[in-house]
């Protein structure tokens, strides 16, 4: 039996990256997904890859800013696969630039995305959970959540996400819905090429292997923690980083 037998999904940020590679996984174990993403044509084109049929896997264009889109997705899912198990928080975006150079528009975007998308998607999941008392949460920290340079924006938000993680972990057990999050260190995406070369040079030699990180080596961390082999698991922020030196 595959792990996610008869359980419905929904990832989002899921049409490239580590989201792309969460969905892959969730699919090979058997999960009915929807792949939520900005990029509504990604989203469709990948849920097409996976399943041309439209029965176990669906793409939907969604804003996670706006309250109202995420309405309109968490509908049509319900709609579609009946309800929600698990819920994948991995959208989020990067705005870097030292600090007294940052704009409130790079502030204030970051915020919105990382923060407030994780409110609107979580919420409307919970929703969900809490009637069917049942539900599982992965929430996609970094090991940035610590501090770094140039990121005080997402470094803020990505701590938030941790703290936001224990909350509704202490919340959510009365309901049996497990909530956990992972801190990714440096993983082979697009956003981390997207570094200097020298700053990657040196997140890479920071960790022990002296290599990035796969997508696929995180998704294989969040299926872990969705699946029922974690059910004594919550409120706790796994380090998927290569043993990253960041202190």
């Amino acid at each position: 039996m595959a792990k996610f037998d008869g359980r419905i999904a929904v990832i989002t940020g899921g049409a490239k990256g580590i989201g792309e590679s969460i969905v892959r996984k969730f699919y090979t174990e058997g999960a009915k997904i929807a792949v939520l993403d900005v990029d509504a044509a990604g989203a469709q084109q990948l849920a097409l890859e996976l399943d041309p049929s439209g029965d176990k896997v669906i793409g939907l264009g969604c804003n996670i800013v706006n309250r109202d889109e995420v309405k309109a997705a968490f509908t049509a899912i319900v709609a579609k696969f009946g309800t929600v198990d698990i819920l994948v928080n991995n959208a989020g975006i990067t705005r870097d630039t030292i600090f007294y150079k940052m704009t409130e528009k790079q502030w204030d975007d970051v915020i919105a995305v990382n923060g407030k998308g994780l409110f609107n998607c979580t919420q409307e999941a919970w929703l969900i959970m809490k009637e069917k008392k049942y539900g599982k949460i992965c929430n996609l920290s970094s090991t940035n959540s610590s501090g770094e340079a140039g990121q005080a924006n997402y470094s803020f938000t990505k701590a938030g996400t941790i703290a936001f993680t224990k909350s509704l972990a202490r919340e959510g057990g009365r309901y049996n819905i497990n909530v956990n999050c992972v801190r990714p260190g440096v993983i082979d995406t697009e956003m981390m090429r997207a570094v200097p070369e020298n700053v990657l040079e040196d997140y890479v030699n920071k960790t022990a292997f002296k290599r990035m990180g796969s997508p696929s080596e995180v998704a294989d961390v969040v299926a872990y923690l969705c699946s029922a082999e974690a059910s004594w698991v919550t409120g706790e922020e796994l380090l998927v980083a290569g043993g990253y030196m960041y202190r």
